[in-house]
């Protein structure tokens, strides 16, 4: 199994924790699930969260922060 990206985004809101990952091919999939996680009324989880989440899916601003995920198989022993 080739390297892949993963990328990451998160919200902390009081206890509650939104931690969504999802590589490049997946980013319209991740924007769905913030809009399902939005209309959601036993989340806290707002339609401006899901603005502002989806802002950084669709922009994908911070490519500078990327971990590179290695699967245990692929790492060099």
């Amino acid at each position: 199994m080739p390297a892949r990206d993963i990328n990451v985004i998160a919200l902390v809101k009081g206890e509650e924790r939104y931690v969504f990952l999802y590589d490049d091919d997946s980013k319209a999939e991740a924007l769905r699930v913030l809009g399902r996680f939005a209309s959601n009324p036993d989340l806290s989880f707002s339609w401006y969260d899901a603005s502002v989440l989806g802002d950084k899916v669709r922009h994908d601003s911070v490519r500078s922060n990327r971990v590179r995920f290695v699967p245990p198989a692929d790492r060099a022993a």
